[in-house]
Parts: C-alpha cells; sequence; structure tokens
C-alpha cells in the first residue's frame, strides 16, 4: 500500500511540475524513504530534511525556538514552521513536515501517538494533529508516514 500511495504521490507531483520535501521528526526519514523507492522519483523528489532534535528544526528548517518554548516539538505550530521552512530552504513546491510522540511514554497532554502534520504549498499552509494510539513505536512511525503520504497526494490533486 505505501509503495502504491508513493507513486501516486510522485504522478501527482509530476502531473503539476511540482518538485516535493519532506521534514521529519519522529519518523526519522521514513516518508522520504518511501517517495525515493520509487524508480524516477529524483524527478519530483527534492529533499528530505531528518529533523530529529529540536536544534535541528531551528538550524535546519528555521523553526523558531521561542515556537518551541510556546508549544514544543508536537505541536501544530512546529508542525507549520517545519513545513514552511523546508518549502522555503528547498527547490520544492509541496512539502509535509510530521513531529509526534511514537512512544514508548508520552505525558497525558501529550500521549503516545500524537502526530502533528503540516503541508505547505503555493497555496498556503494546512495543519492537523492525529491521535493514532498507542500503536507502539513501529506502528506509530508507519501510520505517521502512511498519513503524510496522504497529505501530500490530496494536496498535489486538489484543484
Amino acid at each position: 500500500m505505501t509503495a502504491a500511495t508513493a507513486q501516486q504521490v510522485l504522478d501527482a507531483a509530476r502531473a503539476r511540475g511540482w518538485r516535493v520535501a519532506s521534514a521529519e521528526s519522529c519518523t526519522g526519514g521514513m516518508l522520504a524513504a518511501a517517495l525515493t523507492d520509487i524508480p524516477g522519483s529524483s524527478h519530483m523528489m527534492d529533499r528530505g530534511f531528518v529533523t530529529y532534535s529540536n536544534a535541528a528544526k531551528v538550524e535546519m528548517l528555521g523553526v523558531r525556538q521561542a515556537t518551541l518554548d510556546a508549544y514544543g516539538a508536537v505541536s501544530e505550530e512546529v508542525a507549520r514552521e517545519m513545513a514552511q521552512g523546508a518549502r522555503a530552504l528547498s527547490g520544492a513546491d509541496l512539502t509535509v513536515s510530521i513531529t509526534g510522540i511514537a512512544g514508548p511514554g508520552g505525558t497525558d497532554t501529550k500521549p503516545e501517538g500524537r502526530v502533528c502534520f503540516a503541508v505547505a504549498s503555493p497555496s498556503g499552509c494546512h495543519s492537523e494533529t492525529v491521535d493514532f494510539g498507542a500503536l507502539g513505536r513501529d506502528g506509530v512511525r508507519a501510520a505517521s508516514r502512511d498519513h503524510a503520504l496522504d497529505l501530500l497526494y490530496r494536496a498535489a490533486t486538489k484543484g
């Protein structure tokens, strides 16, 4: 399923003449790997930023320290800054960011399985939070990768 969705994302990006980039935290590059597993992806995939630490988010994507301090890394505010930073600092038209709690662990306010996403495109930036639940680390990471692929596909195909 992941390969088929990744192919659909790349086909939709190609149809629009768009390049794609990812900004990943809890998935550690799984989304970029899914996209670059597809032969010919180099025509649409520009780059992937793996920004696991807060310092990397600031240094590589321009996330503001004040945003991290106010909302924490697992927030829509940070996800938006990650996606917008990836778009501004790459040759991509369409970017997606992923930041969350893969587990094990979490807190009452930010439980395991909570992941924030943002998509930035020429039409703006949209963010959302998904609570996948305690699927285990591998499950949360895979669900996050798949959800980000769906978000990219929807953004690339909306009129």
